[in-house]
């Protein structure tokens, strides 16, 4: 299979965290892409309400355990929160809450990675809504 000419910003994500150096930096895209890859999940609806459960609760569990900024922290407790109630549009939400304080503290190139999971997230809804 052919990789798409635009990478999505999970992939986009990783070249990042393959380009940072160790600490906090490098802890901070990673939690970034793992949250992408939650949300972007939701809105594929690719699990059970009840592994959709656990794999936040894993999330939240592996973040727990990373050197973190603190802003970045807290915004992705309320991430968290958002993204325990499993639906789309708290997935889409969550990923443009989260976009500001990736930035500020991660940098603009990371911010827009986190802002462009956010418009995936929205199309893969758009396209859901379209098929039915």
């Amino acid at each position: 299979m052919n990789a798409p000419s635009t990478p999505d910003a999970a992939h986009q994500l990783l070249r990042h965290l393959a380009g940072s150096a160790r600490g906090p930096r490098k802890q901070g895209v990673f939690a970034l892409w793992l949250v992408v890859r939650v949300a972007t999940d939701i809105a594929d609806s690719l699990s059970s309400e009840r592994n959709h459960r656990r794999r936040v609760q894993a999330l939240e569990q592996r973040l727990t355990s990373l050197a973190l900024p603190m802003p970045l922290r807290r915004a992705l407790q309320s991430t968290l929160e958002d993204l325990r109630l499993g639906t789309t549009d708290a997935a889409a939400r969550s990923l443009v809450e989260l976009t500001v304080t990736a930035r500020e503290t991660l940098g603009p190139d990371i911010g827009d990675c986190v802002h462009g999971a956010a418009r995936e997230v929205k199309a893969r809804v758009a396209a859901t809504v379209r098929k039915n």
